[in-house]
Parts: C-alpha cells; sequence; structure tokens
C-alpha cells in the first residue's frame, strides 16, 4: 500500500495534470453521456446517494484498504479502452485526486476527470442525487 501511495503522490507533484471538473462541468458531460465511476464506500453512497447514473465501484474500504486488481477489473466493464472519458466521484474530491492521477500518469487513460470537491459539491448546488 506505501508504494501506492508513494507513486500516487510522485505522479501527482511530478505531473498533475489529469482534469476536475465543477458541478456546472459535470452536468455537461452527462448530458454528452460520460461514464460516471463512484468509487466511495457502499454506507457512503447510502448517507448521500449517488450522482445518476453512476456505477458504484468502492476504490478504498472503510479501513482504507483496496485491492487495485480487482478494481481494475470491475472499471474496465465500463471504460473500454484508454481514450474513452470516465469520471471518478468520491466524497471531497481527495480518493478520485489519487486515483485519477494513477489512472492517468501510471496507468496511461488520456481522458480522465473527476469531481472536484465531490459529490459534497454536487449536492451544494443541490443538483439531482439517486438514493437507494
Amino acid at each position: 500500500m506505501r508504494i501506492f501511495l508513494a507513486l500516487v503522490f510522485l505522479a501527482i507533484f511530478a505531473f498533475g495534470d489529469f482534469k476536475g471538473l465543477s458541478p456546472k462541468m459535470l452536468q455537461n458531460k452527462i448530458d454528452k453521456n460520460i461514464i460516471l465511476i463512484d468509487i466511495r464506500t457502499p454506507p457512503e453512497w447510502e448517507e448521500l446517494g449517488i450522482v445518476p447514473a453512476s456505477k458504484k465501484i468502492m476504490f478504498f474500504d472503510e479501513k482504507g484498504k483496496y485491492d487495485v486488481q480487482s478494481w481494475l477489473n470491475q472499471f474496465s466493464k465500463y471504460v473500454k479502452d484508454k481514450n474513452q472519458a470516465f469520471v471518478l466521484i468520491c466524497r471531497s474530491g481527495n480518493r478520485t485526486s489519487l486515483v485519477g492521477e494513477f489512472l492517468s500518469k501510471q496507468m496511461g487513460y488520456k481522458n480522465v476527470f473527476h469531481l472536484e470537491h465531490g459529490i459534497k459539491s454536487w449536492i451544494k448546488e443541490n443538483r439531482k442525487i439517486e438514493k437507494n
């Protein structure tokens, strides 16, 4: 885990150019049918809901543990190639920053976006959410 996080932090500080979106910008992408990947935990999905049409694929569990290969296997069901655009969503934008940098810098994905300040920013603007 430490090696993964160290690589991600190095990528952030060395390159840091994957794209953040405001809720308004995200809505424009949604209107064009971009893939949304919500990487939060099940309790977070239940508590705050999700942006409609989001695919729920938890990256870090409640204890901060993760299984990159398992996550990539699920992710690849929705993002079919490294040029396909997609948006990552988490609670506040911290986890998507880590995962987004990893995907863009280490894995070679070209069109990686994330919702800046996470679903909290979406909710703050009174945008539609879905709850189970």
